[in-house]
């Protein structure tokens, strides 16, 4: 087989499992929940941060680009937005357990640059923070979730035994 045609053929099935992975149901639902406890935020500008860089999968108010419905991308994005929920969702906060722990190290995900992930952020700009703005958002964060934070009353080792969740 000649090097043009061994590249056609394997082309030919790229675009065939591509074709075939658009059956797979996982990654379309797309559903936004209605809004449940709302986070408090310390500032409006905390909070136009927070809804700039973390709410396409950290609350119930995600915009579901185009992209989202072709698998198997659509697959990753609905992971991504299903865990980012759990983990930490804005707009239906739970401030027990594994949420508000969350909660008391977003500020410090921010600041490493852990959040937004930079695979996130290639598609979307808009989420791209400056330093003065990262600091901005760690900081209100901080403030926002200050009874969370790992040293604070009811965040870490400390609000775990205090929630009966140590696991002894």
């Amino acid at each position: 087989m000649t090097p043009t045609r061994a590249l056609g053929t394997a082309l030919v099935a790229i675009v065939f499992i591509v074709l075939l992975a658009q059956v797979v149901p996982y990654g379309r639902a797309h559903v936004n929940p209605p809004d449940g406890a709302q986070t408090a935020f310390d500032s409006q500008a905390t909070q136009d941060l927070a809804t700039r860089a973390c709410f396409d999968c950290h609350s119930n108010r995600t915009r579901w680009p185009w992209y989202s419905s072709i698998a198997p991308i659509s697959w990753r994005i609905q992971h991504d937005v299903n865990e980012g929920r759990e983990k930490l969702n804005f707009t239906a906060f739970d401030a027990t357990g594994k949420m508000a722990d969350a909660a008391g190290e977003s500020g410090e995900e921010v600041t490493k640059g852990e959040m937004p992930p930079k695979d996130y952020l290639l598609m979307h700009p808009e989420a791209r923070l400056t330093p003065a703005e990262r600091a901005l958002l760690a900081r209100g964060l901080g403030a926002t979730f200050a009874a969370f934070a790992r040293e604070g009353p009811g965040g870490g080792e400390a609000g775990e035994a205090e929630r009966g969740e140590h696991g002894d």
